[in-house]
C-alpha cells in the first residue's frame, strides 16, 4: 500500500529528503570537469560514476573504453530497461576557473550542470529510491557532444537487449518529456572551378562562388515547414583580384522524418553543377536519423500513469530540434522516452542552470516510471 505524508505520494516525500545529498552530489558532478576532448578527464568523471553506481546495482559497472573514450556501462542480466545519458560535456577544461558551481536563490550553476549532469545525479538518486534495480541498465556515454561515435554500437546494443529506453537529457520547458527529435544530416558541398585574373580576362576562368550561390539556392529550396535546410559555413577565392577556382559550403540538415531525411540526401548529392564546366562533389550524409514520435508512445503511457500515481498533474511532452543519444536508440526500433532529466534552461551556454527545487519532482518521476516497467517482461515493449 502507497504511504503519503500530509497528501503527499511517499515516493516525493523521500525524493525531496534526498535533494540536500543530490546537491551535493551535484557539486562533486560538475567539478570532475569532463570534456569531450580530453580521455583523462573523462576517465576520472566515469571513475566517480562508477563509485556511485557500484553499491547501487547488483550487476557490475565497469568503465569501457571505445576508440581511447570511456563509457561507464551496468548491464543487468535480463533487464526490462536501459537508463541512457551522457557525462561528457561542451566546456573547455578549466572553464571552472572563472565559473565554478553555485547555488544561489535555488537555481544551480555552472559548467554542464543542465546538460546534463543533475539529470545524471537525478538517474542515480532514482536507483536509490527505487530499491530492487535489478532489471535496470544503465549506460552512460562520454562521446554524445561529439556525435557518440565511439558508443554508438554500444548504445544500440544495450537498448535492444533492454527493450526499451528512458534518456535523462534535460526536461523541456516546465518538465515536458521529449516524445521526438528530428534527425540530423551534414554535408559539405566543394566547387570546383577555374582561376583566371579578375581585370584582364575574367571569362577564361569559371567560378567557384557563382556556381556555390546558384547551389546555395537549389539547397534551401528543399526546406519546408518539418525540414531545415541551413548554408553554415562558406568559402571561396583566394585574392581579390582572382576568378576563385575553389568554393566551399557546410550544410546542416534536419527533419523529423526518415522520409525527409532520405529526400534531401537524394537531392543534395544528386547536385549538378549550373555552370558549364564547373564541378560539383558533395560529401557527408546522415548523422542520426529523426527519433519519430510513435517510438515514444508505449513509454509515454506508462509515464503519465507515473505522473498520475504522484499526483504531479497532466505530463507535458514536447519535440525537440536538437539530437541525443536517443536518436540512435529509437532509429534502432526500441521504444524510447527523452527529457527526464533536470529543468532548467540555456544548455551549453553561460546561463546554464537547473531549478534546483525540481529535481526531487523529476526524480520521483523517473523512480516510479522504472518501478512499472520493472514488471514487465524482459524484451521489447510495444510501441
Amino acid at each position: 500500500m502507497i504511504r503519503r505524508v500530509d497528501g503527499e505520494h511517499d515516493t516525493l516525500v523521500r525524493a525531496g529528503e534526498a535533494l540536500p545529498d543530490m546537491v551535493a552530489r551535484l557539486a562533486d558532478l560538475v567539478g570532475c570537469e569532463s570534456p569531450s576532448d580530453s580521455p583523462a578527464d573523462l576517465r576520472r568523471c566515469a571513475d566517480l560514476l562508477v563509485s556511485w553506481l557500484a553499491p547501487l546495482l547488483p550487476h557490475r559497472v565497469e568503465v569501457l573504453e571505445r576508440d581511447g573514450l570511456p563509457h561507464v556501462l551496468a548491464a543487468a542480466a535480463h533487464p526490462t530497461v536501459l537508463l541512457l545519458g551522457h557525462f561528457d560535456t561542451v566546456w573547455p577544461l578549466g572553464t571552472l576557473t572563472d565559473w565554478p558551481f553555485t547555488v544561489r536563490d535555488g537555481i544551480a550553476r555552472g559548467p554542464g550542470v543542465f546538460d546534463m549532469k543533475a539529470g545524471i545525479v537525478q538517474l542515480v538518486t532514482a536507483l536509490a529510491l527505487h530499491g530492487d534495480p535489478g532489471r535496470v541498465s544503465v549506460l552512460l556515454t562520454g562521446d554524445e557532444e561529439i556525435g557518440s561515435r565511439s558508443a554508438w554500437t554500444l548504445i544500440e546494443e544495450q537498448a535492444r537487449r533492454a527493450g526499451a529506453v528512458l534518456v535523462c537529457e534535460p526536461a523541456a520547458d516546465g518538465g515536458a518529456v521529449k516524445v521526438g527529435r528530428k534527425g540530423i544530416a551534414n554535408y559539405d558541398i566543394e566547387i570546383r572551378g577555374r582561376a583566371a585574373h579578375a581585370g584582364l580576362e575574367p571569362e577564361r576562368g569559371i567560378n567557384a562562388g557563382v556556381e556555390l550561390a546558384h547551389q546555395i539556392l537549389a539547397l534551401t529550396a528543399l526546406a519546408d515547414r518539418d525540414t531545415t535546410v541551413t548554408p553554415t559555413v562558406l568559402s571561396a577565392g583566394t585574392t581579390g583580384n582572382t576568378v576563385p577556382e575553389r568554393a566551399h559550403c557546410h550544410v546542416d540538415v534536419r527533419s523529423w522524418t526518415t522520409a525527409a531525411m532520405a529526400d534531401v540526401d537524394r537531392a543534395l548529392t544528386g547536385l549538378r553543377p549550373h555552370l558549364p564546366g564547373a564541378e560539383v562533389v558533395v560529401t557527408g550524409g546522415i548523422d542520426r536519423l529523426p527519433f519519430e514520435e510513435r517510438a515514444a508512445a508505449g513509454l509515454l503511457a506508462h509515464a503519465e500513469a507515473a505522473a498520475d500515481e504522484l499526483g504531479l498533474g497532466p505530463l507535458a511532452t514536447a519535440t525537440a530540434g536538437g539530437v541525443s543519444d536517443g536518436n540512435i536508440s529509437a532509429a534502432a526500433g526500441v521504444p524510447t522516452l527523452d527529457g527526464l532529466g533536470a529543468i532548467g534552461g540555456y544548455p551549453h551556454a553561460r546561463d546554464e542552470h537547473v531549478q534546483v527545487h525540481t529535481m526531487p519532482r523529476q526524480t520521483a518521476l523517473l523512480t516510479e516510471l522504472l518501478a512499472r516497467l520493472a514488471q514487465r517482461r524482459p524484451g521489447r515493449l510495444e510501441r
